[in-house]
């Protein structure tokens, strides 16, 4: 074929070509608009749902992947590309990815039970996934969580969901458990009384419920005091820290014994 019969084929391709290109742009444009119109509609009415943040993060990251993947599909479809085979490829890429990915999409479902059920939110102080701390961010996979030692650490969400959670800031208030050593000798009533007064003076321990000083146990260094002071979850180590501190000048200022094991020795008679 001589050149003067191959250019109108050409042209004709490119302009078929050109005209696939410019309509793939254009949709690629409008689409991803629309797309992040939707995304700010959603989280507006998610706002205004008064829905935890975690959850519209969620919700936003999930939608806007499968309009991304829709927006795909679709340009694909712009060059010829049978969408329907397309779609039974991914539905096999799926499949395979399932099987190879079988934990990460246990991860995934496990953070779908966390934001349904809300177990807890962010911001409060757990204990879950053998980590304890405060949570910082519920994502689809993992769940990250700031240490009392300030370091962040990630866990899978299937691991936190398959293991026992431990909700801190759920309720209003929370027990702080201290035990306090008796010597032999010390009258146990005038110790309950005076850390009882003076557990009343430490700052944020609670009026109501009342604090609890009652004998635990009895050991051979003697009586052993239950030292129980409630507070709220975010005072909960200043309260416990200061505690100590109360018991060991009370015990100071009142000139208790230190506590120490006593032995008998009987030497044997003939």
């Amino acid at each position: 074929m001589e050149f003067r019969e191959m250019l109108p084929v050409a042209l004709d391709i490119g302009i078929r070509i050109g005209i696939r290109i410019v309509g793939a742009l254009a949709l690629w444009i409008i689409g991803r608009a629309v797309i992040g119109f939707c995304g700010r509609l959603i989280q507006r009415w998610l706002v205004s749902q008064h829905l935890d943040p975690t959850l519209g993060r969620y919700i936003g990251s999930v939608v806007s992947i499968a309009l991304n993947i829709v927006l795909v599909i679709a340009i694909l479809g712009v060059f010829g590309v049978e969408t329907t085979t397309f779609a039974a490829v991914i539905a096999a890429a799926g499949v395979a990815i399932g099987i190879a990915w079988g934990g990460m999409l246990g991860n995934f479902a496990a953070g779908v039970f966390l934001v349904i059920f809300r177990p807890f939110k962010t911001d409060d102080f757990v204990s879950a996934g053998g980590v304890t701390g405060t949570v910082h961010e519920i994502g689809m996979f993992a769940t990250s969580f700031d240490t009392p030692d300030n370091v962040r650490t990630i866990v899978g969400n299937n691991k936190i969901v398959g293991d026992t959670i431990q909700n801190f800031s759920a309720n209003p208030y929370r027990r702080v458990d201290i035990t306090a050593q008796l010597a032999h000798g010390v009258d146990v009533k005038e110790a309950v009384a005076m850390l009882k007064d003076r557990l009343a003076k430490i700052p944020n321990v609670l009026g109501d419920p009342t604090p609890v000083v009652e004998i635990l146990q009895f050991t051979l260094q003697g009586p052993v005091l239950a030292v129980r002071p409630f507070c709220n979850n975010a005072h909960y180590w200043q309260v416990y820290f200061d505690t100590n501190r109360m018991i060991r000048d009370s015990f100071s200022a009142a000139r208790y014994p230190v506590p120490e094991q006593h032995f008998r020795v009987q030497s044997p008679t003939n």
